[in-house]
């Protein structure tokens, strides 16, 4: 299981409904909790740091691990995914991840449709190296540009010309940085955390059932009415499910 990060410490540090010696001796019960196998104790302590606002990846590394310990796979998975968005990331991740997902009922077979492009390249790229790109352009570009002003005429065109080259090079990183911040706020994913979720082929409880799905599996929300939702799965096949058998990411 992770120690805990400088991130989830700070973030432990800025909460008022703990003091800081609270916060962090809760999370350690939960840890040691897990540690003695006692996991129904170890997943009240996380939940209820999450339930303060207290976030991080590390928190829902450590709440999908204990989910994945007690059976609970649409919970696990949902944690690791949601570890994953705050920007968690490595082996140990990856690896209970998978795990997760091969203990699956569902095994979705088919080809979904096409993406859009800003999609497809969005799922290409890193939004973390856009987001670094972006900034050292810029900020560089300024920097020469500021150069540009301090240097005495007829000894400034250079920092000009490599400032508005910098500038200039920021823009593509930019639009990628963009283009990430609109996919994560508008792509609505969600992970089945009900034992059977029935998908309907209108949202009402007399619709004939279209298809079932288990725990873990991961859609996308494409809309919503009243108590249901239109899902996606990953082969493209849609249907409406009651809203409470899904939670987003």
């Amino acid at each position: 299981m992770s120690a805990i990060t400088a991130i989830l410490v700070a973030t432990l540090l800025g909460q008022g409904y703990y003091s800081p010696e609270e916060s962090q001796a809760l999370f350690q019960q939960a840890n040691e909790a897990f540690y003695k196998q006692d996991y129904a104790a170890a997943q009240a302590g996380y939940e209820k740091l999450l339930e303060r606002g207290i976030g991080g990846p590390d928190l829902h590394y450590n709440l999908g691990t204990t989910y994945l310990a007690r059976g609970d796979l649409g919970h696990a998975v949902l944690a690791f995914e949601r570890a994953r968005r705050a920007g968690g990331d490595g082996p140990d991740l990856e690896a209970n991840l998978s795990l997760a997902r091969a203990q699956q009922l569902d095994k979705v077979v088919g080809n979904a449709p096409e993406e859009p492009f800003q999609q497809r390249v969005v799922a290409a790229t890193s939004g973390n190296l856009a987001a670094w790109a972006f900034l050292g352009t810029w900020l560089a570009g300024f920097a020469f540009l500021l150069l540009f002003r301090l240097l005495r005429p007829g000894r400034r065109t250079w920092a000009a010309v490599v400032g508005g080259l910098l500038l200039l090079a920021s823009l593509p990183s930019g639009a990628l940085l963009a283009a990430h911040v609109w996919v994560h706020e508008t792509l609505r994913e969600a992970v089945v955390v009900a034992p059977t979720l029935r998908a309907r082929e209108f949202p009402k409880e007399e619709a004939k059932v279209s298809f079932e799905v288990h725990p873990g599996l991961k859609v996308r929300v494409m809309e919503e009415t009243g108590r249901y939702v239109r899902i996606r799965l990953p082969n493209g096949l849609e249907g409406w499910a009651e809203r409470e058998g899904v939670a987003e990411i």
